[in-house]
């Protein structure tokens, strides 16, 4: 599944991204030589049977599926007579150069709008906004939510809200918000109320240098979706089977704190472990159906956890959070999806930006390792999913490529940019010295993504 996901998806994006290319140069009377989806030994080759007037394209499926090309006539390279000269690539004018470099990004970003659109249109489960008792301390603790909070609508300031449906959508605009710098407003509605009110969030807190979106989230207190304080499967030998509690069991209290939620018997009981050595027994309010309430003494075991000591019970804890159904229609969606399609752009320029000034850790680089995991993971979840991983990545191939780096499709766009200021191209000892450090970089690149997918799989362990 993950093979075939990743290779399926790959495939789509690259053949996307190079008829991008392909259809533009044909457009302006440019001879195609070649369409390639992948790079080394061809594994197969064909012609169409209609070409475009003056083509001859030989399309090409090789080996290596990592990439793709579209080579095109060249003047510089062969002698050619005054009709084929005519459709050389480097013998049209500026705007045409510019406009079939540019194609392939931008097919890409219209491949993420489409696909974007269809994950609206099909719709699917997303967790509801209930929210989870916050981290104590935390901003979002401070600012006065509770376990159960339903979120409604969110936005900078009163003024300013738009509607929230789903933890998702919530997480997506938080991950948008300079969390750093801004604060920012919930309308949530308290469990067991028919009335809603507005809380305002200090984020201030949050630290600037997080390199992950989950880390300010965190930071923020927000750690998930509200679930029942349910016990799920025991571990054998694990303190809780010791104490004779059952799958099933929904904590009450544990001493005389009352457990809200899921997240508040997760925090309590390996916050027991940070206070404690040896840690002491404790008093648990179990509802157990078929008996009622029952008191069950209770002993966590006070394990490692990096630098730190916690407790742990050994049993799993909490249930599916509850789910709603997200679906909008064809107008909706399109504009859904072009919002959708600009905001990821976006996120992706910063991400690129932190990394290039060291705001952000090449740790988060990921390679085809990575990618492969992910596509079979969403692929596994549905189809919503993984159209979504789809056009996530397009955007992330388009933005990439747009990027003003030689042997990208930014590189080309950045010498033509060098042309119309100058009135000539850049000198080819120029043109090679700078192609050959861009493949430098590229493959630097490629080699650390590919060692941090290794770690992160954790196969060098």
């Amino acid at each position: 599944m993950t093979v075939l996901a990743f290779l399926l998806g790959l495939g789509l994006l690259i053949t996307v991204h190079e008829w991008g290319h392909y259809r533009v140069a044909v457009a302006c009377g440019v001879k195609v030589l070649t369409f390639s989806i992948g790079f080394g030994k061809p594994l197969l080759r064909w012609k169409s049977r209609r070409s475009y007037p003056g083509q001859d394209t030989e399309f090409v499926i090789s080996l290596i599926p990592l990439g793709g090309y579209v080579k095109m006539l060249d003047a510089s390279e062969e002698a050619l007579t005054p009709a084929d000269a005519a459709m050389a690539l480097d013998r049209q004018p500026l705007w045409a150069r510019t406009a079939i470099v540019s194609a392939g990004p931008l097919a890409n970003l219209l491949l993420a709008l489409v696909l974007y659109a269809a994950t609206f249109w099909l719709g699917q489960y997303e967790t509801r906004a209930l929210l989870a008792t916050p981290i104590a301390g935390s901003p979002a603790d401070l600012a006065g939510l509770k376990s159960g909070d339903l979120v409604s609508r969110v936005g900078v300031d009163g003024a300013s809200m738009q509607d929230v449906v789903s933890m998702e959508q919530l997480r997506w605009w938080l991950m948008q918000q300079d969390l750093a710098m801004s604060d920012f407003v919930l309308e949530v509605q308290p469990i067991g109320r028919h009335t809603s009110h507005l809380v305002s969030v200090t984020a201030k807190a949050v630290d600037e240098g997080a390199n992950s979106a989950t880390t300010a989230l965190q930071d923020l207190g927000l750690v998930g979706a509200w679930s029942r304080a349910v016990l799920g499967d025991l571990q054998p030998n694990s303190a809780a089977r010791q104490a004779g509690l059952q799958r099933g069991d929904e904590v009450v209290r544990i001493d005389a704190r009352v457990i809200d939620d899921a997240a508040a018997l997760r925090a309590t009981v390996r916050a027991s472990g940070r206070a404690q050595n040896p840690i002491a027994e404790q008093l648990w309010e179990v509802q157990r159906a078929g008996q009622g309430v029952l008191h069950i003494a209770v002993t966590p075991d006070r394990v490692a956890d990096g630098a730190e000591f916690i407790g742990r019970i050994g049993a799993q804890v909490g249930e599916a959070p509850q789910k709603i159904w997200v679906q909008y229609g064809l107008l909706d969606g399109l504009v859904r999806a072009a919002q959708r399609t600009w905001e990821v752009s976006r996120l992706t320029l910063d991400m690129m930006g932190r990394l290039i000034t060291g705001r952000a850790s090449l740790d988060n680089l990921s390679g085809p390792l990575s990618m492969a995991d992910y596509a079979g993971r969403s692929a596994s979840v549905g189809l919503g999913p993984y159209l979504a991983y789809l056009a996530l990545l397009s955007v992330s191939l388009g933005v990439f490529n747009l990027l003003p780096l030689p042997v990208l499709d930014g590189g080309h766009l950045l010498y033509y940019l060098y042309e119309a200021f100058t009135g000539h191209p850049p000198s080819p000892r120029w043109l090679e010295i700078l192609q050959s450090a861009g493949m430098a970089v590229l493959m630097a690149l490629m080699v650390f993504s590919l060692f941090n997918d290794v770690v992160r799989l954790g196969w060098l362990s």
